[in-house]
């Protein structure tokens, strides 16, 4: 295993960025910036041992803070959306900046991945990795408390990155990050993903409005495009006459994860077929959004050079649910943590090829 640290570049304000690469004995590599604690590359072997980067992501400090996409991003503090770009919590409102129509996506136009995160290469007996952390004074973002936050990113020796995050704040406040990676496992910038199989543990999902913005119910995914409970392709339904997939042009919804006590467990696996690769997802989230790339846009150039356009990537976000703060009144887990009280959650991406 070997870590390494390296130049991205610097800001347009003269900021130096740093690549943190993770490098394990099967030649596995992926590296990771400590501008908005970004993932950048994932280097996994095909059916033929032939690597591949199948992260989305871009080349320089400049497209990273304009990140039209969000690829990579640590998301934070708030995953996914709120309505209205608003909540209460303890009988006080809070505004939040809009960003998405009427609603807060991501935690509004403040989005972290601008902020500059304070990284550290280290060593556990799972692998080698890097440890990112940031404080986020109160108000910031429009939410309340000072926070402290890390995200920690682990390579393994069997070719997982297990991604660890932890956080307190000194105010009852919302703690609900994700990782907003892309995934293509014929390789970044090959084409579209519909041709990938696909399995998650969900027995329903959150329907949404068309703005993607949660009714509050929890749907049986039996009969619908969203019943991935026995594996298919991406592709199969997701241009079928259903209003969910055409509020959206696709899938970005968030999936109700099944066996919900705390523990991590399978969320789901996906397969290219042409290349072999696999990727299983593992998480102690009580959700997870799966998003197919709907809207992507080509306003930066990718790795490479890479022309990104929809459906060239999909994004597995575990979280709580979207909006669950204004759904406090349901049984919906909640993102909500008191003064002192100690966020911490894990998911794991772990690669392989099928057999």
């Amino acid at each position: 295993m070997s870590v390494t640290a390296r130049s991205f570049g610097t800001t347009k304000d003269g900021t130096e960025v740093t690549e943190y690469i993770l490098t394990n004995e099967n030649g596995t590599a992926c590296s990771f910036i400590d501008m908005g604690a970004a993932w950048v590359t994932m280097y996994v072997k095909d059916k033929n041992g032939e690597f591949a980067d199948v992260v989305m992501g871009y080349d320089n400090p400049d497209a990273y803070f304009i990140n039209p996409t969000s690829c990579g991003e640590c998301v934070g503090r708030n995953a996914n959306r709120i309505g209205k770009a608003k909540f209460s919590l303890e009988g006080k409102e809070y505004q939040l900046g809009v960003n998405n129509n009427d609603n807060n996506l991501h935690s509004g136009p403040d989005k972290w991945f601008t902020h500059m995160f304070k990284g550290e290469l280290i060593e556990t007996d799972e692998g080698s990795g890097v440890r990112f952390t940031k404080f986020s004074k109160d108000g910031e973002q429009g939410f309340p408390g000072n926070l402290e936050f890390t995200v920690t990113y682990t390579l393994t020796e069997d070719d997982a990155l297990k991604i660890e995050y932890e956080a307190c704040a000194d105010q009852t406040t919302i703690i609900n990050p994700t990782n907003h990676a892309y995934f293509n496992l014929a390789g970044d910038g090959s084409g579209d993903i519909l041709g990938h199989v696909l399995y998650m543990n969900a027995d329903r999902f959150t329907p949404t409005d068309e703005y993607s913005i949660p009714y509050g119910e929890l749907w049986d995914v039996t009969g619908t495009p969203f019943d991935f409970r026995e594996p298919k392709t991406i592709g199969q339904d997701i241009k079928a006459d259903y209003e969910q997939l055409r509020f959206v042009n696709g899938y970005d919804h968030n999936m109700v994860l099944n066996q919900q006590d705390g523990t991590v467990r399978e969320a789901g696996v996906i397969t290219d077929p042409g290349s072999g690769r696999t990727m299983q997802i593992l998480t102690d989230l009580p959700g997870m959004q799966i998003y197919t790339g709907n809207a992507i846009k080509n306003t930066c150039a990718g790795k490479n050079g890479a022309d990104y356009q929809p459906w060239m990537g999909v994004c597995f976000e575990t979280q709580f649910y979207p909006d669950a703060v204004n759904h406090q009144d349901s049984d919906w887990p909640q993102p909500i943590f008191k003064a002192g009280e100690k966020y911490h959650s894990v998911t794991i991406y772990k690669f392989g090829v099928a057999e």
